[in-house]
This record gives structure tokens, C-alpha cells and sequence, in this order.
């Protein structure tokens, strides 16, 4: 089969690689339907995050079971399934406290698992899935092609998106700031929207991204950055900030941003992988009783309550994808995300 593989610093690569096999017992085989890059693969692809050697990558899909192991007793043959970005068996103590990042027998795609098998890349053509009753969500019907991009949204960026505005705590009501407008930051603002959010600000520097955060239940939108930034948002929340910032970046910038804009008494929820030294300033947020809480988002316990809404047309969260390509073009897919000529890009192999 064709799959993604990286070199190297922007060296990506379509190859043939062997078919996957069913092996332990519990796992399937799914052929996937739509795939997608990551703002999260760009750090490996940028060399921020060094290769050492070639790696399959990806680690968002969706697609069609074609065969299951003699243990798998939920998924069956023919089923559409979301797959988060991760592995995990949804019966360990980790996975039933909510937080299946943390799952005591998963891991993650394009490595070995834990179980004696190979857990493919997302961008491919066919994936390995191991703890395929836990890891996997079948979809009640097989989706519509318009449905699709939605669907895919769950695998991570709407659920991480979600797992921002759940850490800060947005309710009915909350004021809320979005630092950061990828994917993830988007469909932060339209978690925060669905939450209840009274006002939402996107900070964002593109008119493509600002179109869609104003879809997606922004009400605002600020440009600036850095002290600029921080007074343009205490300026519009009574001179001391929003009550929920939602930092969905990664940057140690980012979420000094994040920290600044919020009230005193407020929470941050950050979600964007930390990278470049990010430090949190404790006495800081000791003075001024700020919150930080979040992490790697565990989506796959959201899926199940998000799903609903994007098969009925409540949250729309595809629109994030303004480009698709075919599998074969996944080098354009990441330098068109690279150079930001894209927002998100969805695979079709």
C-alpha cells in the first residue's frame, strides 16, 4: 500500500510499504477514506522536532473497517469509523477517569504499539488499528460525502479544540479570548460557542481565518500581539481581561499572551503542544490567582457526546479544511500548510 513518510527537514514522501496485518487479537484493519495534516506535524516536518530516521506520520483519520481479530466483540466488518489520534483501550483506570491520552495499554500512530504489532500512519492508505473496540467510534450510518470533513474534525482538532473551552471553563455567559487561529484555535472558538460563550475574540491575523472564526460564533476579532494585544483585550473586558483564554498555540509566547488576557480570578485552557521552552510564571499567576489547566486533549472521550451534533448540522467544524488533495499530493499538502496557504488540508487517498 502507499503511505506518508517523513525523511527528514521538509522531505516527505509517498512510499509503498507492506499491507497491514492483523496480529494480537484485538485490532482491525480500516481503509481510509480521508486523512489529513496536522499543525502538529509541521514540527517534525520543520525540523523543530528532529528526525533521526524516516517515520511513517499522520495520525487523524476516518474510514471503513474491512476486517476485524477474533477478539473485537463492538466494531465489526463494513462499520465507518472516527479514529482519534491516539490508541487506547477505554477500560483502563486512565481512559474511565477521562483522560484516554493517558490510556495504560494505548499509544500512538505510525509506531509500535504495546500489544506486539505496528500501528500505522493516518496518511495511508490502509491503517493497523490496535484496541480497535476502544480506540475506534463507528458512525451510526455511513455519512454523506459532506459530512465527511465534520467527521474528520473529531479525530482531533474539534475535540482538542473543545478540551481548550472544558479546561477554562467556559459556561453560559463566559467571556472568552482565542489565542491562536489553525484549525484548533477555530474550532476552540466554535466549542467556546457552543458552550454558551456570551463573547468571544478571536485573535487572528488573517482574513481567510478571521471569515471562519466569525462563522464559527466570534464576536470580535483583535490583530495585535505581544502588550498591544494584552491592552486591546483589557480594554474591551473592563480593564482586567476575559474570564476564559483559551491558548491553542504551543508557543511560549503564545501563552504569555494566553496568561496576560486573563482576569484575575480567570483560567486559562491551553491545548497547543508545547514547544520553544514554554514556561509557566508562577508568581504571576500566584498574585493574580490565575488558572492554567489542560494538556493533550483526550478526544476520544469526547467523540461520543460531539458526534451527534456534527451528523445533524448543529456545529459545522469541517469548514477548518480549505484545501483537499489526493494522497499522492501530500508533499503540497505540507508546504501549503507550511507556508500558510492553507488552514487545513484533507487527504482522499
Amino acid at each position: 500500500m502507499r503511505a506518508t513518510v517523513l525523511y527528514g527537514e521538509r522531505d516527505i514522501r509517498l512510499d509503498e510499504v507492506p499491507d497491514p496485518q492483523l496480529s494480537t487479537g484485538g485490532d482491525a484493519i480500516v481503509r481510509v477514506v480521508a486523512a489529513c495534516v496536522c499543525g502538529s506535524d509541521l514540527w517534525p516536518y520543520r525540523g523543530v522536532v528532529p528526525t533521526d530516521s524516516p517515520k511513517r506520520i499522520g495520525h487523524e483519520f476516518i474510514g471503513v473497517v474491512d476486517r476485524v481479530g477474533p477478539n473485537v466483540t463492538k466494531i465489526k466488518p463494513g462499520d465507518f469509523v472516527i479514529a482519534p489520534f491516539y490508541d487506547c483501550d477505554m477500560t483502563c483506570a486512565n481512559c474511565l477517569n477521562g483522560v484516554s491520552t493517558s490510556c495504560l495499554h494505548g499509544g500512538w500512530w505510525g509506531a509500535d504499539d504495546r500489544v506486539g504489532g505496528f500501528a500505522d500512519g493516518g496518511q495511508g492508505e490502509w491503517v493497523r488499528v490496535p484496541h480497535a473496540d476502544g480506540t475506534l467510534v463507528a458512525v451510526p450510518a455511513q455519512p454523506t460525502p459532506e459530512q465527511l470533513p465534520g467527521l474528520l474534525t473529531l479525530a482531533d482538532v474539534m475535540g482538542t479544540g473543545h478540551h481548550a473551552a472544558v479546561s477554562a471553563g467556559v459556561t453560559s455567559g463566559s467571556t472568552v479570548v482565542v489565542v491562536g487561529d489553525g484549525a484548533v484555535g477555530l474550532c476552540a472558538v466554535l466549542a467556546a460557542k457552543r458552550l454558551g460563550a456570551s463573547r468571544i475574540v478571536a485573535m487572528s491575523r488573517h482574513a481567510d481565518r478571521q471569515a471562519i472564526a466569525r462563522e464559527f460564533g466570534a464576536t470580535d476579532i483583535v490583530e495585535a500581539r505581544g502588550d498591544e494585544g494584552v491592552a486591546a483585550i483589557k480594554a474591551m473586558f473592563d480593564g482586567i481581561g476575559a474570564d476564559c483564554v483559551l491558548e491553542c498555540v504551543g508557543t511560549k509566547e503564545s501563552m504569555d499572551q494566553a496568561i496576560r488576557s486573563t482576569r484575575p480570578g480567570g483560567m486559562v485552557g491551553y491545548v497547543g503542544a508545547p514547544n520553544g521552552g514554554v514556561e509557566l510564571p508562577v508568581r504571576r499567576l500566584f498574585n493574580t490567582n490565575v488558572g492554567v489547566y489542560g494538556g493533550v486533549a483526550p478526544v476520544r472521550n469526547y467523540i461520543e457526546e460531539l458526534l451527534p451534533e456534527v451528523l445533524d448540522g448543529t456545529i459545522n467544524p469541517g469548514l477548518v479544511f480549505d484545501l483537499q488533495l489526493p494522497l499522492a499530493d501530500v508533499a503540497e499538502a505540507y508546504a501549503a500548510m507550511d507556508e500558510r496557504r492553507a488552514t487545513k488540508v484533507l487527504l482522499t487517498p
